[in-house]
């Protein structure tokens, strides 16, 4: 049996506040169709950087885009260049009805205000 121990502060202390979380308000494809939509000559490797994903992550989510329908690219010379279709709805059962033009609009117009 362990012997008690005699703290001279007696007052309670609080438990520690979890640390916080990190999240994001837009998911990684959603960041990715946003930088594209800004810079439709970004390089995969420079779309990566500035989500915070690998290249290979970047790839893949830049392939489903293309699948979906939201985006389309053009290869010129060695570089490909991307086409963002606006004209898309939303995934989400919630935004179903919404088209993406509007958020892609807002991303864009804080791009250059900033």
């Amino acid at each position: 049996m362990c012997p008690l121990s005699v703290h001279t502060n007696m007052s309670p202390s609080l438990p520690p506040e979890p640390a916080p979380r990190p999240w994001s308000l837009l998911s990684n494809h959603g960041l990715v169709l946003v930088v594209i939509a800004r810079d439709q000559n970004a390089r995969v490797r420079d779309i990566a950087e500035r989500v915070g994903i690998t290249e290979r992550a970047a790839h893949r989510i830049v392939a489903d885009l293309c699948t979906e329908g939201f985006l389309s690219r053009t290869r010129v010379g060695r570089r490909t260049v991307y086409e963002v279709h606006g004209d898309r709805s939303f995934r989400h059962p919630a935004l179903g009805a919404e088209m993406i033009s509007p958020l892609l609009d807002i991303a864009k117009a804080l791009r250059q205000s900033s």
